[in-house]
């Protein structure tokens, strides 16, 4: 059975890479890789630009050292893939990132290797589309020249309080022996503990419910909001009444974006209709949350119209474009759902946010973000990410920003009612 002392190569640093490569290096020899060139001259100078990591954890993983030249991770060992797994325009799995660091690794892995992913997959797809490129790639046989393990990762980007050491891992193995082996590896580095699950398949399909239950319960609240908007309720006090009973769970409404809510129930569908199931409660979930862009988009449209705003050549302030607040992660993030429906009825839409790079929002979303945006010069502002600084701006601060009763649409319900023309 192998071992797993030597070297760990981790594929991918990204928002959940670099975090558990600094976490392994600050205690055994580890090589982060990544194809970006520009990303590893980020990490060599000792920067971190998704702000996961800081410059003194980075300083302190003193045994971790950074490359894009594959042939520099022939000396290790372990290799743990933690590439993105997005879905395409038709919302099926785009398994082509990990498919590419499959055969990038197999080329590489030599007898007693263990090789280990942690992105997000439907369940089956280590042992069914993975194992089949590492053997192809390498020659060798599947337990029994190497292994493979497949341990979920639940980064949330942008919270300090659940970080990688502190959530509970789950592990498994692709053979009893080195399911143990892996769930002690990373019983290195997490203080709240590993979970062994007694399958890679079991695993995978954990992975993908955790945020399949969480797009449902979003979903609820969603379709709950366009109900009470038509009804003219605000949805936030009828959830904090019904919130007074013991079991009501806390959800609700907003725009869902980001690396997994958005994406992995997309996985689970793509399973469940090979095996021969079409799922109906998921995709219906799905269908409301891919929604929600437009109908907070045709929201604002009504209030302004209603105040005698024209829609048409409108000027329109977007507050946030990140898919969470106090982070700059644009992944899936569905704020460009409103804009792009506000500019399909020919407004003219200025976007600013803190938080993200203006390079990245023009190459993701061709998206220009304004560095300050002009007071008093706009016909709705809306507030569509709950960044700390517009809360310590406050609503009237933003509000500042419109034109003499501008409507100002409070997205994420960050201030009071009345502080507000609307909110989800």
């Amino acid at each position: 059975m192998a071992t797993l002392d030597g070297k760990i190569a981790i594929i991918g640093l990204g928002y959940v890479g670099l975090p558990l490569a600094v976490a392994f290096g600050e205690k055994r020899p580890v090589i982060g890789f990544d194809i970006r060139q520009e990303r590893i001259e980020e990490l060599r100078a000792g920067k971190d630009l998704t702000l996961e990591t800081t410059d003194e954890e980075l300083a302190a993983a003193t045994q971790l050292e950074y490359t894009s030249d594959p042939d520099d991770l022939r000396e290790c060992q372990t290799f743990i893939i933690t590439v993105p797994t997005p879905v395409d325009h038709a919302n099926r799995p785009d398994l082509s990132p990990v498919r590419r660091a499959s055969e990038m690794v197999g080329k590489i892995i030599g007898a007693n290797s263990v090789v280990i992913y942690e992105s997000t997959v439907f369940p089956g797809c280590t042992q069914n589309v993975c194992v089949p490129i590492l053997e192809e790639q390498s020659g060798l046989k599947h337990n029994q020249d190497f292994h493979t393990g497949y341990s979920p990762e639940r980064i949330n980007p942008g919270d300090r309080s659940h970080r990688l050491q502190t959530i509970v891992k789950v592990t498994s193995g692709s053979t009893p022996q080195v399911a143990e082996k892996i769930d002690s590896l990373y019983g290195e580095i997490i203080h709240a503990g590993t979970y062994k699950a007694p399958s890679i398949e079991v695993a995978e399909a954990a992975k993908v419910i955790e945020n399949t239950q969480r797009d449902l319960n979003i979903a609820l609240m969603n379709e709950l909001s366009i109900i009470f908007d038509r009804l003219s309720i605000d949805t936030i006090e009828v959830l904090k009444t019904a919130g007074t009973k013991w079991n009501f769970l806390p959800f609700r409404p907003g725009l869902v974006g980001g690396h997994c809510i958005g994406v992995d129930p997309y996985y689970l569908t793509y399973r469940a209709e090979e095996v021969g199931y079409h799922p109906q409660v998921i995709l219906a979930g799905r269908r409301i949350n891919d929604g929600m862009g437009r109908s907070v988009a045709e929201r604002v449209m009504k209030l302004m119209m209603k105040r005698g705003f024209p829609v048409v050549d409108s000027r329109i302030l977007v507050l946030g474009l990140a898919f969470k607040e106090n982070c700059p992660d644009l992944r899936n993030s569905r704020v460009i759902d409103v804009i792009e429906t506000l500019a399909d009825y020919n407004a003219n839409v200025d976007v600013h946010d803190p938080w993200a790079s203006a390079e990245q929002s023009n190459r993701e979303y061709g998206v220009d973000l304004v560095e300050e945006p002009e007071k008093g010069a706009y016909d709705a502002v809306i507030l569509a990410v709950g960044h700390r600084e517009y809360i310590e701006a406050g609503a009237q601060r933003l509000r500042s920003y419109g034109k003499q009763d501008a409507v100002f649409y409070d997205v994420k319900s960050v201030f009071e009612r009345d502080e507000s023309d609307g909110r989800l």
